[in-house]
């Protein structure tokens, strides 16, 4: 009885074993299956991206180094400062912890190096004029308002900014803001910045342009990093798209309703465009409701538009919002 019962039990797993080792084998066929593939067109693109540890090398000036420093980095160290300036600033203890900080999470910049070049090869490919510039990482007092600096050929890139928006350094600053200081979200802010570059300005000065001009900065992020998240190419977590995706015709209704589409009340943009602790509604639901709810309005009729006209990204670029609109026949699905 006691022989048979376990005879019975190793058929009985043995099958339960199986169907696990299946079903586990299809989960990660299909994770493969579904695995982005970058073009063969885009992918021969030759790119080499090189990142300059200034923020490494500062840490250990000395007054042997420091001469061969500035010749370096000249655009780094401003001539009012003396050279005694330097020296303490690179000693200085609040200094030395932010060193210590960006490298528990910044170590290397491995990963970094290799989602720019995925990067430069798809803007390359859109816009072949743009040349890799010079990178340089390093630490700026949290200055986060200066996280990522895109100059001509020089890119300078904040790492004390990108700690975590948990870091204790951050505390005193509002939590809108600090959301955008995860890791993840520098290659969305570096290709960000040359969003702004090509798409400067809105060609209105109401609503609907404006968000038009978002619009088509997230479209543009969203082509040039094609493998990264939806809520990361918006900088939100994941309650928020979901909110976002699951109120979409209730926001577009609202600005129907409100008239707000053609409006030119400055007072709009801050409420539904421009970061912010939430979209105002002036609802009880605004203490759900994220930021930049605008912007994604404005990336879905932009979104809408391209699935039905044959234009480039260039062209898409430059067409006046009033065309996408209108040429989009937006209707949120819910």
């Amino acid at each position: 009885m006691f022989v048979y019962f376990c005879d019975m039990n190793k058929t009985k797993y043995s099958k339960m074993y199986k169907f696990i080792f299946l079903a586990s084998f299809s989960l990660i066929f299909l994770a493969c299956k579904k695995e982005y593939k970058m073009p063969a067109e885009i992918a021969s693109i030759p790119v080499e991206v090189s990142i300059e540890r200034f923020d490494q090398m500062f840490v250990n000036l000395s007054d042997t180094t420091l001469l061969g420093m500035k010749k370096k980095y000249p655009f780094l160290f401003p001539t009012k400062y003396e050279d005694k300036f330097w020296l303490k600033k690179s000693k200085d203890t609040l200094h030395q912890e932010l060193v210590n900080e960006v490298e528990k999470v910044f170590p290397d910049l491995n990963e970094v190096n290799a989602e720019l070049i995925s990067f430069y090869k798809y803007l390359i490919y859109y816009y072949p004029s743009v040349k890799v510039p010079r990178i340089i990482s390093l630490i700026s007092d949290v200055d986060y308002k200066n996280n990522v600096v895109l100059r001509k050929e020089l890119l300078l890139l904040s790492l004390d900014t990108y700690l975590g928006g948990e870091h204790y350094f951050y505390e005193d600053i509002s939590k809108y803001i600090k959301d955008d200081f995860e890791p993840s979200q520098l290659v969305p802010n570096i290709a960000m910045a040359y969003a702004q570059k090509i798409v400067p300005r809105a060609d209105g000065r109401d609503l609907l342009a404006q968000m038009i001009l978002f619009g088509k900065r997230r479209y543009l992020l969203r082509t040039l990093l094609p493998k990264m998240e939806l809520s990361d190419i918006f900088g939100y977590s994941k309650r928020e798209m979901d909110w976002l995706m699951d109120n979409e015709s209730f926001i577009w209704r609202y600005f129907i309703e409100k008239e707000m589409l053609f409006s030119t009340d400055k007072d709009l943009l801050p409420r539904f465009v421009y970061p912010a602790p939430f979209s105002k509604f002036y609802l009880s639901i605004d203490q759900q409701a994220p930021d930049k709810v605008g912007q994604y309005i404005g990336y879905q009729i932009v979104l809408a538009f391209m699935e039905k006209k044959n234009v480039s990204l260039q062209q898409l670029m430059e067409m006046d919002s009033k065309s996408i609109f209108e040429m989009s026949t937006y209707k949120p699905q819910k």
